[in-house]
């Protein structure tokens, strides 16, 4: 492949991969690459960076596409070490399928592959651990005589046999008689492991991108930006990197909100100045004077579900709609399961996140009489207890799957609290597809409060935009 062939698929699996790459920092990029030594990959690296990664949370996805689609090696990682005869018998038996014929795997080379690993990890060098990554995948984790389309390498083949944990109480002990105390020795040990781990899967991945094409396991292994990350799926250390932007997203909308208005700031035609301003032209109106425009801010009312793996679907939004706060007239907040009770005061401006984060936790155990979800029931106490919440001037937002567990629905009180509202939304966190299977009341519930799908934090912030 050509060097600019790379540099545009690399451009385009970006773009796939969810990064905003313009044509214009394409076009840069590629400047930049001009006056670089493309002998120091990792200058390559940070250049490309430089001119087309624009988040930090972009950065994970970018630097799997690079390793794909720029890599340290090609081919076998230890053809370096071959002659010249060495590598053409190499070359012939790898076509013919006889390739295992030169790989020694047997148990002695199990047991001094595995020996000097220990070493290595024990000394933390990195170099060699790198080294014996890709020795390991190469000599364990190949998967000879697969059918067409599937991956002869396997980075969990090789770590089967290597079984690198078996490692951690030797690291911890070197570690220890060093005087290191046992729980940062246990950690240590671990971050080593891992770290070998990691080199280990990079290098099964890059071999199998060489085999079934970079395009297509690029397009399967790179994980979506957290901006496009669902809701319901996201893993612990997600949801950390998820707090993190809620905030900084907040300001870019905060500001992108501000430069709209002040685009718009003018009000109707006043009719009766522009008709005064033109007698001075003979009463041709060649300047149009406006009324000054009447400022609105929405008052919102937000109902959310907490349950299960909606929570935090939920908290995001609350903590984004809080975030904002300013830009609303009033928001007043409340989390339900079977049971409802407000949360407004748990969001005070400059408030910890984290604190906050625990508090709702905490305050969700309040919002469940019977613990299994009650829409039907939720709607009723919030109407018993808090009708007052409502007016002719609120607006009326619902977070939730619209699973009921069969329940009562309690569409009256639905239809009165929407009666009593000017506007009404609800968002969904589910994929529209699974909207009315089990026991999911979407459509139902739809034909009373118009129910849109927000599967992530981009719809999200767009949706927030559009009511604002």
């Amino acid at each position: 492949m050509a060097l600019l062939d790379r540099h545009i698929g690399f451009v385009e699996a970006l773009r796939g991969a969810g990064l905003t790459v313009s044509l214009a920092e394409d076009i840069d990029a590629a400047q930049a690459l001009m006056h670089i030594d493309f002998d120091d990959r990792e200058t390559v690296r940070a250049t490309y960076a430089a001119t087309l990664c624009k988040r930090d949370t972009h950065r994970p996805g970018f630097d799997a596409l690079f390793d794909l689609w720029f890599p340290a090696l090609i081919g076998d990682g230890r053809l370096g070490t071959l002659n010249t005869e060495d590598a053409e018998l190499y070359d012939i038996a790898t076509k013919e399928g006889d390739r295992e014929l030169l790989v020694d795997d047997g148990p002695e080379s199990l047991t001094e592959f595995r020996e000097q690993l220990g070493e290595a990890l024990e000394a933390d060098d990195r170099q060699r651990i790198g080294e014996l990554a890709i020795f390991g995948v190469g000599t364990f984790g190949s998967l000879p005589g697969q059918g067409p389309g599937r991956s002869t390498w396997s980075a969990y083949t090789a770590m089967k046999r290597v079984r690198p944990e078996d490692f951690a109480f030797r690291i911890m002990q070197a570690l220890e008689a060093s005087g290191i105390g046992e729980e940062e020795a246990r950690a240590t040990a671990t971050r080593r492991i891992a770290s070998f781990t990691g080199l280990a899967e990079a290098d099964a991945l890059r071999r199998i991108a060489q085999e079934k094409g970079v395009e297509q396991v690029g397009s399967q292994v790179v994980p979506p930006t957290i901006d496009k990350l669902d809701f319901l799926s996201m893993r612990r250390t997600d949801i950390e990197e998820m707090r993190r932007q809620i905030y900084p997203l907040a300001r870019r909308l905060a500001t992108r909100l501000t430069q709209e208005h002040h685009a718009k700031r003018r009000g109707p035609l006043d009719f009766r100045r522009t008709v005064r301003a033109s007698i001075s032209t003979g009463g041709v109106p060649l300047t149009t004077h406006h009324k000054p425009k009447r400022p609105h801010k929405t008052e919102l009312v937000v109902l959310c579900d907490v349950s299960g793996s909606v929570a935090n679907f939920a908290s995001f939004t609350l903590l984004l709609v809080f975030a904002l706060r300013e830009q609303f007239g009033k928001v007043r907040a409340f989390t339900f399961v079977d049971d409802i009770v407000e949360v407004t005061d748990s969001f005070v401006p400059g408030g910890d996140l984290v604190d906050i984060m625990t508090e709702l936790v905490a305050q969700s155990a309040h919002a469940a009489q019977f613990g299994r979800t009650n829409y039907g029931r939720a709607f009723k106490r919030f109407q018993e207890k808090y009708s007052d919440a409502l007016g002719p001037k609120s607006s009326l937002l619902i977070l939730g799957d619209a699973r009921s567990n069969y329940a009562d629905l309690q569409m009256d009180v639905l239809r009165d609290l929407v009666g009593k509202s000017k506007k009404q939304w609800w968002l969904n966190p589910e994929v529209r597809r699974n909207w009315d299977t089990g026991d999911s009341v979407a459509s139902r519930y739809a034909d009373l409060v118009p129910m849109a799908e927000c599967r992530n934090l981009t719809q999200l912030s767009e949706f927030v935009h559009d009511i604002l």
